[in-house]
């Protein structure tokens, strides 16, 4: 290959020219390149574990999925500062969520450059500039750059190399930006998407999830891979461990000093711990992020929940415990505009006096579609009280219902529907939190508690679903419990009145 041949006339004097092209590549990142390491000071790149694992199974299209600080960063972009200058006419991209992290890749490869033999800095690696996160190599016709996520990103170019950095704590999801950075990358370039977990939710949740399907390799590295990540400990001086700090030990191989320094971890950083050093890529995705639901009640729920009696309408209605004479029930309707690409519109049946969930009604329902679909399961569930949101689209969906004389649709204040608000939705889902947390066996629907994993507390502190998730199923279910605990309040109050009239008699 041309490049092959052009690597070997260039490098020889540093390489072993009888091994293969990716030991070539790795003989050269460890004999010219430098790297300031965590202790400070500089010295030559020697691989660590996972740097090694990602060199010897990588593909042209790749996802990591990984701990922090294992330098996968550094190892890419030495790996691609060494194509940059070796294959005439490359253009190398590394792409990061924000300008401090866009800062300290750059410096990262300017300090590749800046430490390479002064013989070669004379020759083809002359640059003809250095500013704006970019290097240009003008007699390579090559040229290297760092960017922040934005819109932009990619735009215009035609990529070789393409590094995608914190993937998923882009800005704004991420999904635009990463469609626009790939559409660049030419049919037989070079990508990885890079990220720790974040939730389960988002473009790079979304990515790994899919990977087969997409032909991309996947990489998981947790925190044991860093060997600094350990403590000295004293014979004796470990506490015993616990049941799941067994298990780990066991099936990794983990020292009594690796155990005490994540010990530590989990202490200081608590449900943090698990995002940033993560242990397995299944768990990692599901108790990182900002979870506004108890991530333990969730997975006991999931544990519990029982499988469907019914499916009906191509799976649009659910039906776990069908109406029972005699019982009364609760409809929760968050709507939504219809469009197939839009939100989703829920309804959540429960059953009053326990409030086990007994059916969910979910899809791309226009409001008229879905009063009529409400009012029918209304009717279906005993007459039962039938709660709409009546915020935006949820207004159309109440007038719907009026014109179609569906009965005992829920009012308050004189006015129909649920009115969520900025002072009524944090008591919802502070009320639907401590339901899920005191009684898991509630809830069946697993689109349900999938959506509870991804509601999500934003920087602002309002509760939301995560970029790219939908939260429909968590609000009519927190519509149908809060108007349970608005009647079964009212029923107390009614009780104490009757008693107090008695006594009076």
């Amino acid at each position: 290959m041309e490049g092959d041949l052009y690597l070997l006339q260039q490098f020889g004097p540093f390489l072993d020219q009888k091994l293969g092209e990716q030991t070539l590549r790795d003989q050269l990142i460890t004999r010219l390149l430098k790297i300031r390491p965590k202790t400070g000071g500089s010295r030559w790149l020697r691989l660590n574990r996972a740097q090694q694992e990602y060199s010897r199974t990588c593909s042209r299209r790749n996802i990591v999925l990984k701990a922090r600080q294992l330098g996968i960063t550094t190892y890419v972009a030495a790996r691609y500062f060494v194509q940059t200058i070796t294959r005439p006419g490359t253009l190398t991209v590394q792409v990061a969520h924000s300008q401090e992290s866009a800062e300290a890749i750059f410096n990262i490869v300017q300090r590749f450059w800046e430490n390479l033999p002064k013989a070669m800095l004379k020759g083809a690696l002359v640059k003809s500039r250095s500013n704006v996160r970019q290097i240009v190599f003008p007699h390579l016709d090559s040229e290297y750059r760092v960017e922040t996520a934005d819109d932009n990103a990619g735009r215009g170019m035609t990529i070789h190399n393409l590094h995608c950095s914190e993937v998923s704590r882009w800005p704004r999801g991420g999904l635009e930006t990463l469609a626009s950075l790939r559409a660049a990358v030419v049919p037989e370039g070079e990508i990885v998407l890079e990220s720790t977990p974040n939730g389960a939710a988002g473009v790079f949740y979304g990515e790994w999830q899919k990977a087969n399907e997409t032909g991309y390799t996947q990489h998981f590295y947790p925190w044991w891979y860093d060997e600094s990540y350990r403590e000295i400990v004293k014979k004796g001086k470990v506490l015993p461990l616990t049941p799941e700090e067994s298990d780990l030990a066991r099936q990794h191989g983990l020292s009594e000093g690796q155990i005490s320094w994540r010990r530590r971890q989990w202490k200081t950083l608590r449900d943090l711990a698990a995002q940033e050093y993560a242990e397995d890529p299944g768990s990692c995705f599901l108790v990182s992020g900002e979870c506004v639901f108890e991530v333990g009640a969730i997975e006991k729920a999931t544990g519990l929940a029982g499988a469907a009696t019914e499916s009906e309408d191509n799976g649009r209605l659910t039906i776990w415990f069908p109406p029972q004479k005699g019982r009364r029930y609760i409809l929760g309707v968050d709507s939504a505009g219809g469009g197939s690409d839009g939100d989703y519109a829920c309804a959540q049946v429960i059953e009053r006096t326990m409030g086990m969930q007994c059916a969910e009604l979910h899809g791309h329902f226009p409001p008229y579609e879905l009063a009529k679909r409400v009012a029918d399961l209304g009717l279906r569930y005993e007459r039962a009280l039938v709660a709409v949101e009546r915020n935006n689209h949820g207004a159309a969906v109440l007038a719907h219902l009026t014109y179609l004389r569906c009965e005992n649709v829920f009012e308050k204040g004189g006015q129909l529907g649920w009115l969520t608000s900025a002072a009524s939705r944090p008591a919802m889902i502070e009320n639907m939190a401590a339901v899920l947390m005191s009684e898991p066996e509630l809830f069946h629907s697993t689109r349900l508690l999938e959506e509870c994993r991804t509601f999500i507390r934003r920087a602002d502190g309002n509760a939301a679903a995560a970029d790219g998730a939908h939260d429909d199923c968590v609000m009519a279910m927190a519509i149908a419990l809060a108007v349970r605990r608005e009647d079964v309040g009212r029923g107390v109050k009614k009780r104490r009145l009757e008693m107090a009239s008695l006594v009076v008699e």
